[in-house]
């Protein structure tokens, strides 16, 4: 076991650094256009970054990051960072949740607790033994030494579960990025991963366009659109992270913009601002684990494996899969769609909720990734 303890510890003088460059920032000039038309709003950055320098409490969030379970690991010579949230039940499935962009762990510890402790949530239900590591070059996990690299991320992910943590069998959720890692996880480890819950599915290798069904054909119409409109970000990302990267490291006002505008356009909510559960302390915690952690540019790199064609194929999933659709995330694939690349057993339509539903509807997806894993860890 390397795994050790890990606690947060910024120091005065950064705080001090951070506050210093919003005071300081140089504002780009507004376009005119209405509302968040032209990216993000800049009445609601500048109030965000007038609390951030004066007013948001950085220790006092620190000080609650660190009553959570952390510790790192040395897993394939690389130091990874992870939450641990044990069930009451020595005998519960573990359960590895993984996080997206632009997020960090701190999204999934709303999700984690109910999946561990069910009962403190007002649920009579099974407990499951939950991992919530940092992707790599993601706040408090080491960016990666080399590239390309020689470890994908599902399979650190399978080390830290089966040889750092000692689990034999367990199974998997994610969104975004993590759904990704968590599909490759169960390709590449069917002895060990018993299913797989998902917020977005691999699209299939090859497909017959006379054997679109109407509504694939309308969720691929939706996923063009959607790429034109709003894919930017990701084809920069994807193509030149490191002509974006120097900009957002520099100035904490930019890094912000670069995220807020995804919280408000990939949420469930409409109006200027955005949903409840995005509070301004929220935002700027995960601005902050960016900003000081310095890993914005990293953060990029898993768009850029995968735009040089770096990532590892996926063919087809036999495990078990759940797949879960929020009717605000980015894309909506219908149960056929799915069905092209994954054995999937359960599909669910969800009622609300966006692209970051583990923190915007944490009992709806607690509850359904309780619902797929329960049966499965009975039949292990």
């Amino acid at each position: 076991m390397t795994s050790t303890p890990f606690t947060i510890a910024v120091s005065d003088d950064d705080v001090e650094d951070l506050r210093l460059r919003i005071v300081r920032t140089r504002w780009a000039r507004d376009l005119g256009a209405p509302g968040w038309a032209a990216g993000t709003r800049a009445s609601e950055l500048l109030r965000l970054a007038e609390y951030w320098a004066d007013g948001y409490d950085w220790r006092h969030h620190e000080a609650e990051l660190n009553t959570l379970p952390a510790a790192t690991a040395k897993v394939a010579g690389e130091s990874v960072h992870y939450l641990r949230f044990d069930a009451e039940d020595p005998a519960a499935l573990p359960l590895i949740l993984t996080h997206g962009w632009p997020s960090t762990f701190l999204e999934l510890t709303r999700l984690a607790h109910r999946l561990a402790r069910p009962g403190e949530f007002g649920r009579n239900a099974p407990a499951f033994t939950v991992i919530v590591p940092s992707l790599p070059g993601f706040a408090f996990s080491a960016a990666r030494p080399v590239f390309p690299t020689d470890v994908p991320t599902h399979e650190l992910w399978h080390l830290l579960m089966t040889v750092e943590l000692g689990f034999e069998r367990y199974g998997a959720h994610g969104g975004d990025l993590g759904a990704g890692v968590t599909t490759r996880l169960g390709q590449a480890h069917p002895e060990s991963v018993v299913g797989i819950h998902v917020l977005a599915v691999a699209p299939p290798l090859e497909v017959d366009n006379a054997r679109v069904t109407p509504a694939e054909q309308a969720y691929l119409d939706e996923e063009v659109a959607w790429n034109a409109n709003d894919g930017a970000y990701q084809h920069q990302q994807q193509t030149r992270p490191m002509s974006l990267a120097p900009g957002l490291s520099d100035s904490p006002v930019g890094l912000l913009a670069w995220i807020l505008e995804k919280y408000h356009a990939w949420t469930d909510g409409e109006g200027a601002g955005l949903p409840a559960s995005f509070d301004d302390d929220f935002v700027l915690t995960q601005a902050s684990l960016y900003w000081f952690t310095n890993t914005i540019s990293s953060s990029f790199r898993p768009y850029f494996e995968h735009g040089r064609g770096l990532s590892v194929p996926v063919t087809r999933i036999d495990v078990p899969t759940a797949v879960a659709v929020f009717p605000a995330d980015l894309g909506r694939p219908p149960r056929e769609w799915a069905e092209r690349t994954y054995n999937v057993t359960q599909y669910t339509e969800m009622p609300r909720g966006g692209h970051f539903a583990a923190r915007e509807e944490p009992d709806l997806l607690a509850d359904d990734i309780r619902s797929f894993f329960v049966p499965l860890k009975q039949a292990r």
